[in-house]
C-alpha cells in the first residue's frame, strides 16, 4: 500500500470520523462483525487486550460514527455497523488494510489531520497585523 492510496476522500473521510486510534480501532470490530448489535461496554471488554477505551468515549464514538452514516443504532444504544453508502464501505476498507499494512502510517496521518483541524481552528483567531 503506497501513501497515494491516503486519497483526499478518504482523508475526509478520516478527519470527519476516526478522530483517534481508538476510534479506527473500534469501527474496525463493529466491521469485523457486522451482524452484532453492539453496547459500549461489550466493545471495550472486546477491545481492552489492544487498547484502552472507557465506556464514555466508546459510547461518543458509536454517536459519532452514527452521524457519519457507518453505524446504525437505536434508544437501546447498541449500534451495528452499516455503511450508507458504498463509499464509506470503501473508506472503512481503506482503514482495515491501511491499519492492517501500514499502521504507523494511518496512526501519523490520524493525528495529523487531528492537529492540522485543530492549528486551523486556532489560525482564526490569530490576530492579524495591520
Amino acid at each position: 500500500m503506497e501513501d497515494s492510496a491516503f486519497s483526499d476522500a478518504f482523508c475526509r473521510f478520516l478527519q470527519a470520523t476516526v478522530p483517534s486510534v481508538e476510534a479506527a480501532e473500534l469501527l474496525l470490530l463493529l466491521a469485523k462483525q457486522p451482524e452484532t448489535r453492539w453496547e459500549a461496554r461489550q466493545a471495550v471488554e472486546a477491545l481492552k487486550k489492544s487498547v484502552t477505551i472507557s465506556e464514555a468515549e466508546a459510547a461518543r464514538f458509536f454517536e459519532l460514527f452514527q452521524a457519519r452514516s457507518v453505524v446504525t443504532g437505536g434508544p437501546d444504544k447498541r449500534f451495528q455497523y452499516r455503511a450508507a453508502t458504498r463509499e464509506l464501505e470503501e473508506h472503512v476498507a481503506m482503514l482495515a488494510r491501511a491499519y492492517n499494512e501500514r499502521p504507523v502510517t494511518l496512526i501519523r496521518v490520524i493525528y495529523g489531520l487531528r492537529d492540522a483541524k485543530i492549528q486551523s481552528f486556532a489560525d482564526a483567531f490569530r490576530l492579524k497585523k495591520g
